[in-house]
This record gives structure tokens, C-alpha cells and sequence, in this order.
């Protein structure tokens, strides 16, 4: 053995003890905003859940947000982000918005914003937030360290959903009134492009990691449509085969719910009616349908692990991605089947915030 090769075995050495450490200490949460479902406290009652995904999903606590009185209804939780850079965690109702901290578990900040809030999104610095109203005409861009106003953005169209691009320059904004994808440059807080129209007006949607597709979901359709987030060009319109549309319960719309696994390479749509999560394949071009699994409830949402390794639909349940197999359904203290749209996983490194994902089914394969 050299001199080079006795020094990179001695670092080795050094080094993978460390490495053990680190990954040892390292604990992944599932954090979950409720009520999520609409305002029924059926599905998990109010407040923020936590489980602990390396013990099975295990229930530890419930974390405070906004008090009840006796006899009146819990405000529909609209969206939860979450910032590890800063140590918060986000979640809107239809009238407020509230930062807490992931350490002492308290709130810092709780604002009334104007119009009210819909689903929100968080730059990657964890330092802007762009909120929604509640289906109003505008979005409000807010300080994620004080909840002060920073901008108003106005596009008539029903503000909804909203995506924080991975890069950071760009907010993707669907309103409920419009089938065109508003596209804002979030340094200026303008709007500088618009996608679509697509056929109907856009409901839930997600992006690539390149920024060069835009998945929709849009009102009548039960599949999907694809835009060209470059050219603003619709590309294809995707129907689910082997289904039939169907009443609802909720968001009457057939396909409420669409997410990217972060390595791109499958596509998850959510079907009401059928009860039934559809699987596409994603590295053709339109994506192929290739399986489907049932749920336990009617879905209105998908998202995914960081790692991509499990799926979590709205219906309270843990899919692996890679057999597709049901690994864990959630039940609160109570024992009540958790649900929820609005959820999303951190990961702690010891007691501190090292990771988070997003509530949104975002790519995150890096070109």
C-alpha cells in the first residue's frame, strides 16, 4: 500500500464512524394540519399531528394551533410549509395564517392576512411566503419571519394553489376561476408568463424539477393534462382508462389530487369516486397508466416522503412506492382514521430541523 492509499483508507476510517452517527440521530416526522379535510374534525380533529416514520408511523403528539370555543366549528386548515432552514412550520385556515416554531412547539407569529389564505407555498430560503386568498382575487407575499406584508399580486382568478419553484425564481399560482397557470417572477412579485389555457380551469397541479412541465388536474376531467411551462403550450390531455367518472363528495371534480415521486419517474392521480389512487409511468411521454390501488376513503390529494420511498394519499394511509403495498394506516390518539390534504415529512437532526418536504407531490430529480 502507497502513501495515498494508507491516507484514504486512514480517512475512511475516520469517517464512516461519523457518518453512522449522523444517520443514526437523524429522525423522520410526518407532520399533518388539521381539520384537513374541509372542517370536519372526523378525520383528526384540530391542531397539528406528528408521527414518527422510522417507528412505523407511530403516533407522538399533537401540537396546538388555534383554540375552538365551545359550539362553534373549527376554520378549514386551506395548507401547511414548512421551512428546516429557519425551524417553522405553516399552516393557513380560510381566514388566518400562523408560523410556529418546530423546536418549542409554539406559535410565533398568527395574522389575519387580507382576503383571507388558500393553500400557501414557501421559498426554499424559507423566507417569503406567497398565500393565496381564499379564492379571492389576489395573492399576498409575506414575511415567513414576521407575517408582514411584503406585495400583492392580482390576477382576478380565484386564488387557490400555489408552487414555490425549487431554484426559488419563480411562484406557479392556479386560481379556481381560470384555466390559465399564472407564472410570477419572485423577485419582482409580477406575473411574467402565463400556461395554458387548458380545457377547464385548473385545480390541483405540480411541477418539475426543471421547470419545464406543469402537471393539472382541471374541473370534469377524470386524468390529467401536461403544459409546457417554456413554451406555455397545453402538450397532452390524459384520460384514465378502465374508470368511470362519478358523484363526489368533495371538490366536484373527478381527479382532485396529482403528484410527481421525486425521482419523476411515476406520476400519482387521485380518483374520488372510484375510491382508487391510478398509477402512471412517467419516463414515456404521455404517461402510461400502469396500476391502481384502492383506498380506504375518497382521496383529494398525494404527496410523497423526501426520499420518494412512500406515498401519502389524503385518505390517512402509507403506500410503498416501489411494491405498492399498504404499510400503515393512521389513526390519532383517539383512534380515529386520521385524513388529511395538508401534510407533509421533516426530518430532525437530533433536536434541530435538518430537511423538509412539501405538501405538494414536487419533482425534485436534478438535471
Amino acid at each position: 500500500m502507497d502513501r495515498r492509499e494508507f491516507l484514504a483508507a486512514a480517512t475512511a476510517a475516520l469517517v464512516a464512524p461519523v457518518a453512522k452517527v449522523a444517520a443514526a440521530s437523524e429522525r423522520h416526522l410526518l407532520y399533518i394540519a388539521e381539520p384537513g379535510i374541509r372542517n370536519y374534525v372526523d378525520y383528526g380533529g384540530v391542531g397539528v399531528l406528528v408521527y414518527d416514520i422510522g417507528a412505523g408511523y407511530q403516533f407522538l403528539k399533537r401540537i396546538p394551533t388555534w383554540d375552538v370555543p365551545a359550539g362553534t366549528e373549527p376554520d378549514n386548515v386551506k395548507g401547511v410549509a414548512a421551512s428546516a432552514r429557519t425551524g417553522r412550520i405553516f399552516v393557513s385556515t380560510i381566514k388566518r395564517l400562523c408560523a410556529i416554531d418546530l423546536i418549542t412547539e409554539q406559535v410565533v407569529w398568527d395574522i389575519a392576512p387580507e382576503g383571507g389564505c388558500d393553500r400557501l407555498a414557501i421559498s426554499p430560503d424559507g423566507a417569503t411566503l406567497y398565500v393565496p386568498s381564499f379564492e379571492g382575487p389576489h395573492w399576498n407575499v409575506i414575511s415567513a419571519r414576521d407575517g408582514s406584508p411584503m406585495a400583492k399580486i392580482i390576477t382576478n382568478s380565484g386564488a387557490h394553489n400555489t408552487v414555490y419553484s425549487l431554484d426559488g425564481t419563480r411562484a406557479y399560482m392556479a386560481g379556481l376561476k381560470s384555466p390559465v397557470l399564472s407564472v410570477a417572477d419572485t423577485k419582482t412579485h409580477t406575473i411574467v408568463k402565463s400556461i395554458g389555457p387548458f380545457r377547464n380551469v385548473i385545480r390541483p397541479f405540480t411541477v418539475n424539477a426543471a421547470q419545464t412541465r406543469v402537471y393539472v388536474n382541471v374541473n370534469e376531467l377524470l386524468g390529467f393534462e401536461i403544459g409546457d411551462l417554456t413554451t406555455g403550450k397545453v402538450l397532452h390531455h390524459v384520460e384514465v382508462e378502465g374508470f368511470e367518472k362519478g358523484e363526489v363528495k368533495r371538490h366536484g371534480c373527478p381527479s382532485h389530487g396529482i403528484g410527481l415521486t421525486p425521482d419523476e419517474k411515476e406520476l400519482w392521480l387521485c380518483d374520488g369516486h372510484n375510491q382508487a389512487v391510478h398509477v402512471f409511468d412517467h419516463t414515456v411521454m404521455p404517461p402510461k397508466q400502469v396500476a391502481t390501488l384502492k383506498v380506504r376513503d375518497q382521496p383529494g390529494w398525494v404527496t410523497f416522503s423526501i426520499d420518494g420511498r412512500h406515498a401519502y394519499p389524503s385518505t390517512g394511509e402509507v403506500f410503498d412506492v416501489k411494491t405498492r403495498k399498504l404499510i400503515a394506516s393512521l389513526k390519532d390518539e383517539t383512534g380515529r382514521d386520521v385524513g388529511s390534504e395538508k401534510l407533509l415529512e421533516i426530518v430532525f437532526d437530533g433536536k434541530k430541523p435538518s430537511r423538509n418536504g412539501d405538501q405538494f407531490g414536487i419533482g425534485t430529480k436534478r438535471t
